[in-house]
C-alpha cells in the first residue's frame, strides 16, 4: 500500500492520493480535515465496514449505519489521543444483540485501525438500534 502526499493551495494544506488515484484533502489550519480527525474517521469507517458486512451475513436488514466518534487528547506534546469512543447507530429492523455482536467482533478481531489504535489508546464502543 502506498500513498502520495503533496502540498496544495495555501499554507498547511495537503492532498493525499492513493494508488488508485483517489484523494483526500488535509489541513493543519482547519480549512480541511485535520490529520487527527482523519484518524477518528478511519476508525469509524473501518469498523462500520465490518459491522455492515456482519449484519448482512446475519441477515439483519438495516437502512443505514452512523458512527459518532469522540476523541480525547493529552495536554502535552505530542497531543496524542488518550481515549476514543465510537457510538454506532444502526437504523432499521435489526436485533440489538446482533448489532452488539457485530460491533464486538469488529472491535476485538477485525477492524485493523481500531486494533492498531488499541495498543496506545483506550478504545470504547457503544451501540443503539433506531427503528422507524
Amino acid at each position: 500500500m502506498k500513498i502520495k502526499l503533496e502540498s496544495t493551495h495555501g499554507s498547511l494544506n495537503f492532498k493525499g492520493t492513493n494508488e488508485r488515484g483517489q484523494c483526500l484533502q488535509f489541513s493543519g489550519n482547519k480549512e480541511s480535515v485535520s490529520p487527527m480527525e482523519s484518524v477518528l474517521m478511519a476508525a469509524a469507517a473501518c469498523s462500520s465496514s465490518d459491522v455492515e458486512i456482519f449484519l448482512n451475513k446475519m441477515r439483519q436488514p438495516f437502512d443505514k449505519i452512523e458512527v459518532e466518534v469522540s476523541g480525547n487528547r493529552v495536554d502535552s506534546v505530542p497531543s496524542v489521543f488518550s481515549e476514543i469512543h465510537l457510538h454506532f447507530k444502526v437504523y432499521g429492523d435489526v436485533k440489538l444483540e446482533k448489532v452488539k455482536k457485530a460491533v464486538e467482533m469488529s472491535a476485538e478481531k477485525y477492524c485493523s485501525v481500531s486494533i492498531m489504535l488499541q495498543k496506545s489508546v483506550n478504545m470504547t464502543h457503544s451501540h443503539e438500534v433506531i427503528t422507524k
